[in-house]
């Protein structure tokens, strides 16, 4: 049966979503948690290369599923042919949660605090960062702009998918262009100290450098999170066999180098010890690089790069549900898709709720933790499901897997173990959250769904 969905997505906007998943809340906020954890310019830098390595092996297996597999919904797709259909519905169940809503909700925050650089009142720290239930009782002018920001991008989504790809090429680059101007004018203009690459800050974690750097990979793989976003997608493309895997690698291997590149100014801009604890790190750095009037400049223009993200994930969320509804694993409503405008419209205000829920009650640094723990748990499970998957008849391998088969599915699997086992003994509180979400997943799909799939 041939797909509702319309197929218009091209290599330039697939690229665009995955950049714009990849570059966003993490990259501004996270170097300041890490300045504290690790101490040490290099192993900051070291753990930002290390992510991308992991992310980049993540990806090459994800192509290799995904031009095997080219349906919307990603890894709830990949996990259901490889494991099952309990796998394939717990992924999209964790993918609803951790995987898009709460990274929408924290990349409209994240807009908003950018944003309270010039407006006080819509600091979301100002208000009350740290977030509980109360929160949602009386929400701060922040939580209602960031609440206001999701509104519109589920608009425009509903109307469209072309006009959501063109705006949301429009946001990549601009913050494409942002960022390079930012990196250009810092080593050229910048008042910035290299010197500040040999100066160390106190460390504020309790635990070693090598179970610190698992854990802190948790925060970097949350800030790469994002580079599988074209297989969601790939229903959408126009050759999905060609496009998904060059959006894939590309746009993954230029945010690994923009990562690096940030991280390199975000240090010449301010010693580590000055960026202990700052989730604003790229409104400080701009500060101290450009002084008050350049760094206002750059702190408005990261908030405009920030939107982008939140766009994507908008985009790329509700196809996960649009497919899991096809499949009967969500509610019905999810899988129709609008005859007028040719897009999931339930599934798009599905996660807008979602989001609303999140914005009003979240929390910041536990938040990442959650997301990254379960996320890295199903990316592993999806890329191990490829040492099955290849028995099939008729498989498709990517000759850059199978140069080197199976060495990078086993770094991606690999890597992943290790954080993970690291960060349930060091971060116990939110790894069980997460698992919790899980054990809550297989309870809900056991009573209501498994019977439709």
């Amino acid at each position: 049966m041939e797909s509702p969905l319309r197929r218009e997505l091209t290599f330039l906007s697939a690229g665009a979503i995955v950049v714009s998943n990849m570059i966003g809340t993490g990259i501004f906020t996270t170097t300041g948690f890490l300045a504290g954890d690790l101490g040490s310019p290099s192993l900051v830098l070291a753990v930002w290369l290390a992510g991308g390595i992991i992310a980049l092996a993540g990806c090459l297996a994800y192509a290799e599923l995904g031009i095997n597999f080219p349906r919307s919904g990603g890894d709830y797709v990949f996990l259901r042919e490889a494991w099952g259909p309990t796998w394939g519905f717990l992924s999209g169940w964790i993918s609803f949660f951790a995987g898009f809503a709460a990274p929408v909700a924290a990349g409209a925050l994240a807009v908003s605090e950018y944003l309270g650089h010039f407006f006080p009142s819509l600091s979301v720290r100002g208000t009350g960062e740290g977030g509980n239930w109360v929160a949602g009782l009386a929400p701060g002018n922040g939580r209602l702009l960031a609440l206001a920001i999701i509104a519109v991008f589920a608009v425009v989504n509903i109307l469209g998918v072309r006009l959501a790809a063109r705006l949301q090429t429009f946001l990549t680059a601009t913050k494409l262009v942002v960022l390079g101007t930012f990196l250009a004018l810092a080593f050229a203009i910048g008042r910035g100290h290299w010197q500040n690459f040999a100066l160390t800050a106190t460390r504020t974690s309790p635990h070693s450098v090598g179970a610190q750097f698992a854990v802190s990979l948790i925060f970097v793989m949350f800030a790469y999170s994002g580079w599988n976003a074209a297989t969601y997608v790939a229903e959408e493309m126009k050759t999905p066999e060609r496009t998904l895997p060059l959006a894939l690698v590309a746009g993954t291997a230029v945010v690994v180098i923009i990562y690096l590149a940030l991280n390199i100014a975000f240090i010449y801009a301010l010693p580590l010890q000055a960026m202990k604890g700052v989730v604003r790190v790229g409104a400080e750095t701009a500060g101290a690089l450009f002084g008050l009037g350049g760094g206002d400049v750059f702190s408005a223009m990261m908030a405009v790069g920030l939107l982008s993200c939140v766009s994507a994930m908008v985009i790329v969320g509700p196809r996960v549900y649009y497919a899991m509804a096809l499949d009967g694993c969500f509610f019905r409503g999810a899988g129709r898709v609008s005859g007028r405008w040719g897009t999931p419209v339930e599934a798009i205000l599905y996660q807008t709720l979602a989001s609303a829920a999140m914005i009003l009650t979240g929390t910041f640094e536990r938040l990442i933790y959650y997301i990254g723990f379960a996320l890295i748990l199903f990316a592993a499970l999806a890329t191990a499901g490829i040492f099955r998957l290849r028995r099939r008849p008729g498989w498709k391998p990517l000759p850059a897997i199978t140069w080197a088969y199976p060495l990078i599915p086993a770094v991606f699997v690999g890597a992943s173990g290790w954080m993970l086992g690291y960060t349930l003994f060091l971060r116990p509180n939110e790894s069980l959250l997460g698992l919790l979400t899980l054990a809550t997943g297989a309870l809900f799909y056991r009573c209501i769904f498994r019977k439709a799939s």
